[in-house]
């Protein structure tokens, strides 16, 4: 697991660090530096000739970080110049330190570039408590910063991004590298910052977990490999150990999704699955799926007492028969639920199975919703474009009215659950816009819910494993050729 941390999250981290355990600031600042002169070093040692260097140092701490690391590279042998951005007047007393330190060494101070070309340029003018646009100097000299040539490196975060959104403030550097300190902030993981920080980089400074006690972050990544993500398996178990998931999909001419979905809840692991379809779907779910059990409607009752997990929506429609199919899911069983595609449209529209969701939720059944940002904001009756700025507010404010985990499915995926830290999804990339991913995702939760994992860890895994795969299949095909069915062969 890795924690992505805010900006205020960090600076408590910071402030126990040097006021509870007793490690200076200046301590700190010093590592910070280093960690920072190892990874440009690293790029340097390739360089031949002469090394130059620019650092681009505002009055904060950052700034001070920065001007830690002229010093070191002008020891190295880089021919280092500063261009001090700001007013000095405001500077950091640890900024104040730093600078005169650094007026021993060879170092030329400017206020604007020299040269048109570098070995490495370093951006350090604004740290993690950035909060207002990038204008006037300080945006004239982020654009000037970006046009010049040399590898760019960012410290803590680029200078314009918002640490704990990712939005760019107005102008902000576009980065090769991001060595950030202590813990990743959340920004350089979220678009749009994720796109300008390059490689990002977490250096260890001395900040320990133990500062963990004024509040563990709020948000987490899973960074462990995919197959310990899976539940364990019985070496003795058979297909009744392993689950049964009933799955309510398809309509007619959509009986893709019902295929995608069930072969993926068997992929995750499931040791049986019965689809509930139009029976015009029936024989094309028996010759793709034929591991796959299948049901009409007028056996749901039956079915519903046979399973274990029920998923429903995939490619479902919106009729009066799809209403009613997800209403007697809601009435007539306590199973663990999933609801994606249609289901969550008929959902929106429905305040009555709304106001029933709720009240199972808060009676404890493990509910999961996998809405996209066009089904988010029907569930939450907002606009399409707020709802996009913030998705993990949307998603976490649906979850708390119902009682739910929310997978809020972009770019970057997040898991929402009451109580629960958010999980953010690391794994994948364009190439799973693509018609039939939803579905498959749909299933891998099904599965591993269906295994007896609880719903919240069951979405954070699927997300994972689902990312993943798609990464897998587009280092194979690339993202423009990626197919949904292709995701089913390539979980691992």
């Amino acid at each position: 697991m890795r924690y992505l941390v805010t900006a205020e999250e960090m600076r408590r981290y910071d402030e126990y660090t040097t006021e509870e355990i007793g490690i200076p600031a200046a301590v700190l600042m010093e590592r910070a530096a280093l960690a920072a002169f190892w990874r440009i070093e690293e790029y340097g040692r390739s360089v031949k000739g002469e090394r130059t260097a620019l650092v681009l140092a505002g009055m904060g701490n950052n700034g001070g970080d920065g001007l830690a690391l002229a010093r070191l590279l002008s020891e190295a042998g880089y021919a280092v110049e500063l261009w001090s951005v700001g007013d000095e007047k405001r500077a950091s007393e640890l900024c104040r330190q730093q600078k005169k330190i650094l007026g021993r060494y060879p170092v030329h101070f400017g206020t604007k570039p020299s040269e048109n070309e570098y070995t490495v340029l370093v951006d350090a003018l604004f740290g993690v408590g950035l909060s207002r646009d990038v204008a006037g100097r300080y945006g004239d000299a982020v654009n000037t910063f970006n046009c010049l040539k040399g590898r760019k490196y960012a410290l803590d975060l680029p200078s314009g991004i918002d640490s704990d959104t990712g939005r760019i403030l107005g102008v902000a550097v576009r980065a090769d590298e991001t060595i950030t300190f202590g813990f990743c902030k959340r920004g350089l993981v979220l678009y749009p910052g994720v796109e300008l920080a390059g490689k990002v980089t977490v250096a260890d400074i001395g900040i320990p977990e133990l500062c963990f006690q004024v509040g563990k972050p709020g948000m987490f990544a899973l960074d462990e490999e995919t197959k310990v993500l899976y539940p364990g398996r019985d070496a003795r178990g058979n297909k009744g150990t392993f689950g049964k998931v009933l799955l309510i999909a398809g309509s007619r001419g959509m009986a893709g999704a019902a295929v995608l979905a069930a072969r993926a809840a068997y992929r995750a692991g499931a040791g049986m699955v019965k689809v509930i379809t139009p029976e015009e779907n029936r024989s094309i779910l028996q010759g793709a799926v034929p591991e796959a059990l299948t049901g009409t409607e007028e056996e749901l009752t039956e079915s519903l007492a046979w399973a274990d997990v029920i998923a429903v929506g995939p490619g479902l429609g919106r009729s009066g028969q799809a209403l009613e199919l997800l209403s007697q899911t809601f009435c007539h069983s306590g199973l663990p639920l999933l609801i994606d595609g249609d289901g969550l449209n008929l959902l929106a529209e429905r305040k009555d199975l709304r106001r029933l969701l709720a009240e199972q939720g808060r009676q404890g059944r493990k509910i999961v919703l996998t809405p996209h940002p066009g089904e988010l904001s029907r569930l939450v009756g907002r606009e399409l474009p707020e709802v996009k700025e913030d998705l993990c507010g949307s998603g976490c404010e649906l979850a708390m009215e119902l009682q739910t985990v929310v997978a809020a499915k972009d770019a970057r995926t997040f898991v929402c659950g009451p109580g629960r830290p958010l999980c953010v999804n690391l794994s994948g990339n364009s190439g799973l816009a693509t018609a039939g991913s939803g579905d498959v995702l749909a299933g891998i939760i099904a599965g591993l819910m269906a295994q007896g994992m609880g719903a919240f860890e069951a979405v954070c895994a699927g997300v994972c494993i689902h990312g993943r795969a798609g990464d897998r299949v587009c280092s194979r095909v690339g993202e423009h050729a990626c197919m949904a069915g292709d995701l089913l062969t390539s979980m691992d």
